[in-house]
Parts: structure tokens; sequence; C-alpha cells
């Protein structure tokens, strides 16, 4: 079956389906919010300091609330985890996840919703402190792993990574005028302002490294800003003579202007690699030293203005080493004329009081990315539905679509390829309560059917299109865990 056949029927099964209508004690995320909720009203009477609109995860939203309502002190545990199996039509393990497509190395994500084969779980650590000054302080430790066996033990695949380490001091009493509600911090860690689209697991942008900064300048009433610099390294490259090659490293450093007023958001950042430009690559091109990266996002408290719920759309352009938008300063093979522009725009809201949906669109263009003339082009339009049936349970669907066409004029081997990629979940899904697109665990069964135009099958050897059991055309099952705490 075609991709282009697929829609109809998943259509056809969608619209009949409408018709029918970290505490220690793991207490429920939900009742914990509340809880919080309840405490921080109270706190907001006495101070008057609402919390921020428009937090974008529920992690956010939690931490959010505890720092507010428990004046910021103590030792919490909170993070994100999921594990499944994911099996083909002949009871064999399948290749899968977000990135499974051609366009997927390139950040072209096609939703998670029966795609995942991995376990992964971050874990963080939080240590918060406050003086009778009022100066507060927060330690936090990150740790993550990510596995794709499903055994037991899997230490010889572990990947086990501490991802966060940083010190964080806010409401300094003698930070004054724009400063007053200033917070700086000095570490490794994944920056605050990072945002992504949950349910295609794609971050929008992600700014991390090793560096310092400075959150919420008010230079304004309505004008807030941030300042950072992060380092990154990149991993060992062969430098020097082709014929007698050395090996070379170098740092990226990003510098970032983070701006927010109202509803919108400016980030720009300047990107450097010194010496980046003597790694050896492929073609006769020169690698970027340098680059430049922007986004234009809008942050909305409705669904597009037509219903309640949220949306975000983001507009990003990066050159030379900015051109990788999503991952900044973490590519070092882009050229010095590389250049590309993505767009992102997603939201969640209810249909009716039992059927909820979550829409995404993202796409990218980028041309002189790591051979001159090369151009890669992917679009991916995918949406998340829910049917909240009983309050313990739901039927969750996926539908995605992507279109590519991809010119990689040779790298890496690879072939110039056009064509669709379409897949279908459906997904009885088990909660502690449903009513909201953020309310966890879940636990999920699922089947998922696949397909794609053959002509992507010769786009690279090293993928897994059109290798032994993954040829499109097919199903597969699964079950899976997912839980924010």
């Amino acid at each position: 079956m075609k991709p282009v056949a697929l829609f109809p029927l998943v259509a056809a099964i969608t619209l009949a389906n409408i018709g029918t209508s970290a505490h220690a004690d793991n207490a429920d995320l939900e009742a914990r919010i509340a809880d919080l909720e309840a405490r921080l009203a109270a706190a907001e009477m006495r101070d008057n300091q609402p919390v921020e609109a428009n937090t974008t995860t529920v992690n956010e939203r939690l931490d959010t609330l505890e720092r507010k309502a428990s004046n910021g002190e103590g030792l919490s545990l909170n993070g994100y985890a999921r594990s499944g199996l994911l099996i083909g039509e002949d009871a064999k393990s399948i290749s899968g996840g977000p990135y499974v497509t051609p366009a997927g190395p390139l950040g072209g994500a096609v939703g998670r919703l029966g795609n995942e084969p991995d376990t992964y779980v971050n874990l963080m650590f939080n240590l918060r402190k406050q003086l009778d000054s009022g100066a507060r302080s927060l330690f936090r430790v990150a740790i993550a792993d990510s596995v794709t066996t499903s055994n037991d033990w899997t230490a010889n695949e572990s990947e086990l990574n501490v991802r966060q380490v940083y010190v964080e001091l806010d409401q300094l009493p003698s930070f004054t005028g724009a400063f007053k509600d200033a917070a700086i911090w000095a570490g490794k860690r994944i920056d605050r302002e990072t945002f992504d689209i949950h349910w295609l697991d794609s971050d929008v942008v992600f700014l991390a490294g090793t560096g310092a900064g400075i959150y919420d300048i008010k230079p304004t009433n309505n004008w807030r800003t941030n300042f950072s610099v992060y380092g990154r390294s990149f991993s060992d490259f062969p430098v020097g003579d082709p014929r007698n090659p050395g090996s070379g490293d170098t740092d990226s450093l990003i510098a970032t202007s983070n701006n927010y007023v109202g509803n919108w958001q400016l980030m720009v950042n300047a990107i450097s690699a010194a010496d980046n430009d003597e790694r050896l690559i492929e073609s006769s091109d020169t690698a970027a030293d340098n680059g430049f990266h922007s986004m234009l996002a809008y942050h909305g408290d409705s669904f597009f203005g037509l219903s309640d719920g949220n949306f975000k759309a983001a507009l990003l352009y990066g050159q030379g080493l900015g051109a990788e938008v999503k991952r900044l300063g973490s590519n070092g093979d882009l050229l010095d004329d590389a250049q590309t522009a993505r767009l992102a725009v997603y939201g969640t809201t209810y249909l009716t009081p039992t059927w909820r949906i979550a829409p995404a669109l993202l796409a990218e263009t980028s041309e002189d990315r790591f051979s001159q003339g090369d151009s890669y082009r992917w679009i991916t339009a995918n949406a998340r539905l829910a049917n909240e049936i009983t309050r313990n349970f739901e039927m969750q669907y996926e539908l995605s679509y992507q279109y590519m066409d991809l010119n990689p004029e040779g790298y890496r081997n690879r072939n110039a390829v056009s064509g669709e990629f379409a897949k279908f979940t459906i997904a009885p899904t088990f909660k502690l309560d449903v009513g909201g697109f953020w309310k966890r665990p879940e636990i999920r069964t699922f089947a998922s059917y696949t397909d794609w135009s053959r002509e992507l099958n010769g786009y690279d050897s090293q993928d897994a299109f059109g290798n032994d059991n993954f040829t499109g055309g097919q199903w597969s099952f699964g079950v899976q865990a997912e839980t924010f705490f």
C-alpha cells in the first residue's frame, strides 16, 4: 500500500471513532501539581507573584510550582522515562524511532507513538536552598541512559551519561533595577528556554553544553532577556595532509541573546569553532569555523485563536555552523556556505469534551550543507488524537506523513532520492486519570502501519530502509510505558 493510499483509510477509521465518542511515594503527578497549585495560590495572595504562563512541559510546570510553593527549599527528584517493546509481523524486532527515515539524520522526525524500540530515562536531582535574606540556590545533577536491548542487564550497551551539573543563584539582594529578578548560573546544563514537540520527540531549538549565563534581566516591564555562553566539543576528526592525516579536535562556543516581549521570542546566536576549518572532509570544500543562528517564535495562549489550548510557532535560520538549526553548535561538518531554514508549528486543544488533538507541522530546507551544491528538503505533518472513553482508559491515534527531496551530491556515498513516508498508529491506553495531553503515567498497547516510497530504499546502504524485515507496507506491534515524575 502506498503512503498516499493510506490516508483515506486512516481518515475513515478516525471519523468513525469520533462518532462513538517525584516524591518518594510516587504519588500521581497531577495530584502533586494540584496540591502545589493550591499552596501556590496562597503564596500568590501574599506576594502577588503569579506563575509564568506558557510553560512548555509538565516538568517545567512542576519545577516552577515546586520552587515558588516551597520557597525553593529541599531535595527533590523529577524526570522522564519510557520503555517498550516493538516487534514486526514476523514476531521479530523491527527498526523504529522518530528519526527512522532518510530525513531523520537531518532532524526530520515522523512521530513517536508506536514507533519507539528503546528504554530511556532522564533523572534530575535538585537541591534547593534559601537564606533569610531571600537569596536562593539550585544545584542540579541530571543523569540519562538509553538502550535498545530488551534484556534486564544492559551494561554492555548502556549510554549512561551525566547530562547536567550546574549551580544557579537567584533573588540575590545585591541585584537591583533591571537585574532584580535575574538568575545567574554556571556549569553543564540544558538551557532553560529549550522547547520541543513532545509527540514528535523533536526539539524546536536545543541549546546545551558547559558555560555560564544570566536569565531574566528586565530592561523594561515588557522585555525579558537572557545572555549565555556555551561550549561544546566536536569529537576527534582527521586533519592535515589527506595522505597522512593526524587527529584534531576543537570546541564550538555559542554566544546567545534570548529575548521575550509579550508572547514573542527572538533568539540570536553567534557560533565560533577555532581551527574547525582544518578538518578533512570528503569533498574539497572547507568546513566552517563560525556561524550565525536566529529564531523568531510566538508562544500562544490559545489554540491559534480558535479555542482553548495552546500553540507555538517558530521560524529558524542559520548559516555556517549555525546551519544545524536545532542542536546549536553540535555539527562540525557544515560548510562555510551552508544555509538552513526551518518552520515549526504545533499546538493542543479539545475538539469535544472527550476528544483532544495535538497537530504539528515541521519543515526544513537547506543547501551547501556538507557538499557544495547539495540540497535537503523535507516536511512532516503529524497529528495525535485521543478519545477519552472512561476515567482510566482512552484510545490514542497518530497520523504521520513526511515528504522528502534529498540530493546529497555524493556525501557519504548517499544517493539523490525523493519520496513519501507515512505511519498510522492506534494505541489503547490506560492512565491513572484521563483529562489532558500531559497526564502521565501511561501504559499503552499499539499497532502501527508504516509504508514509504520504494525509491527511498536506495538513499543510504547504511540505513534500515529496504533491509530484511523492514521493507515498508507492514504492521508492527508493541507495548510501552511512559511517565513524567
